[in-house]
């Protein structure tokens, strides 16, 4: 499976408003992997001052990482293939 980065434009959202954001990314993404697409939602970053918010997901496609955003009801600009450097602990 490859790493897929959303990127989105988030100007005004609250705390609460990210929260409730990642959590429904969370869910999509679990609902997807039961129902037979498998989809990984891996972490998100948020940078306030440009409140633009990148958002990793690991599947097949990426036309399941589009899936799963648009069943979260969660906007996004575009949607393209990363490489996850996060070093191993």
């Amino acid at each position: 499976m490859a790493v897929y980065m959303v990127e989105r434009e988030l100007q005004g959202i609250t705390s609460e408003g990210l929260a409730g954001a990642q959590k429904a990314a969370i869910a999509s993404a679990q609902k997807s992997t039961a129902d037979g697409t498998p989809v990984r939602y891996i972490r998100s970053t948020f940078v306030p001052g440009e409140a633009r918010c990148m958002c990793l997901f690991e599947a097949k496609t990426p036309d399941a990482v589009r899936d799963v955003n648009e069943s979260a009801g969660l906007p996004f600009t575009r949607i393209v293939e990363a490489m996850d450097l996060t070093p191993a602990t």
